[in-house]
C-alpha cells in the first residue's frame, strides 16, 4: 500500500460520499485530484464505472420517485451527445473543457445566491440540450453532472425527486458512455484492476453519504447542492 494509493483512496472516498449525499458530483470532486495520482484517462473511466454502479444502487432505493416523462428529453439528448464525447476523450484538450464547465457553474451559483436562478425552463429544447451537453462532457472528461443538475433545479422537483431522476438519467448516461469506451478499446485490464482496488473506499463513502441524505431537509439540500457546485467550479477553473 503506497502513499499514492492512500491519497487516491481518500479522494475517491470523499467523492463517493458527495455522490451518496447529493446524487452527483463523484467526478467533479475526484477529478480535481486524481489526475495527479494516476493517468487522467484512467481516472475518468474509473469514475464512470463507479458512477454507473452507484446510480444503479441508489435507483433501487429511489425507484418510486422517478418520473420517466420528466427525464425523457434528457435521455434522448444524452444518447445523441455521448459518441461525440467519447471521441473527445482522446481528441480534445480536457483543460479547456474543465474551465468552461467551471465558468458555467460559477454563473449558476451566482444566480442561485442572488435569487435569480430560473424556476422553470419550458420547452423540450432545454432538456434535450442539457442531455446532449451531459453526453458530450461525460464522455470527454467524465463530468456529465453540471448541465443536468442545473436543469433539474428548475422543474420544481422535490429533493428526493431530484436525486431519483438524476440516478435514472445517470444510469443510462454512464451506461452509454461505458459502451462507447468499450467500443473505443478504453476499458482496459488496468482500469478494471483500479476499479477493484478502490472498490472498498468508494462503497464506504457512497454508503455514508446516502445515510446522511435521509436527514437533510429541502432547503439545506439545495444549499448543499449549490455549495458543491461552487467548490467544484473553483477547482476546475484553477486546475483546468
Amino acid at each position: 500500500m503506497t502513499l499514492a494509493w492512500i491519497a487516491a483512496a481518500g479522494v475517491i472516498t470523499a467523492a463517493s460520499f458527495v455522490m451518496g449525499l447529493a446524487g452527483f458530483g463523484i467526478a467533479l470532486v475526484a477529478l480535481a485530484f486524481l489526475p495527479y495520482l494516476m493517468r487522467p484517462a484512467d481516472a475518468i473511466i474509473l469514475l464512470t464505472i463507479y458512477a454507473a454502479l452507484f446510480s444503479a444502487a441508489m435507483l433501487v432505493q429511489l425507484r418510486r420517485d422517478v418520473e420517466p416523462r420528466a427525464i425523457a428529453d434528457l435521455l434522448v439528448g444524452t444518447l445523441a451527445g455521448t459518441p461525440l464525447g467519447v471521441w473527445g476523450l482522446a481528441a480534445l484538450p480536457a483543460s479547456a473543457l474543465n474551465r468552461l464547465i467551471g465558468l458555467m457553474l460559477v454563473v449558476a451559483f451566482v444566480l442561485e445566491s442572488r435569487g435569480l436562478y430560473p424556476e422553470r425552463l419550458r420547452g423540450h429544447r432545454w432538456g434535450l440540450g442539457a442531455g446532449v451537453a451531459a453526453g458530450v462532457l461525460g464522455g470527454a472528461v467524465g463530468t456529465p453532472g453540471p448541465p443536468v443538475v442545473l436543469y433539474s433545479a428548475t422543474p420544481g422537483w422535490s429533493p428526493r425527486g431530484i436525486k431519483a431522476n438524476l440516478q435514472a438519467f445517470f444510469l443510462v448516461n454512464q451506461g452509454a458512455i461505458l459502451v462507447g469506451y468499450w467500443w473505443a478499446g478504453l476499458l482496459t485490464r488496468e482500469v478494471w484492476a483500479l476499479a477493484a482496488g478502490f472498490a472498498l473506499p468508494a462503497v464506504a463513502g457512497a454508503a455514508a453519504g446516502a445515510l446522511l441524505f435521509e436527514h437533510v431537509d429541502q432547503r439545506r439540500f439545495r444549499r448543499i447542492v449549490f455549495a458543491i457546485i461552487l467548490v467544484s467550479a473553483l477547482v476546475l477553473l484553477v486546475r483546468g
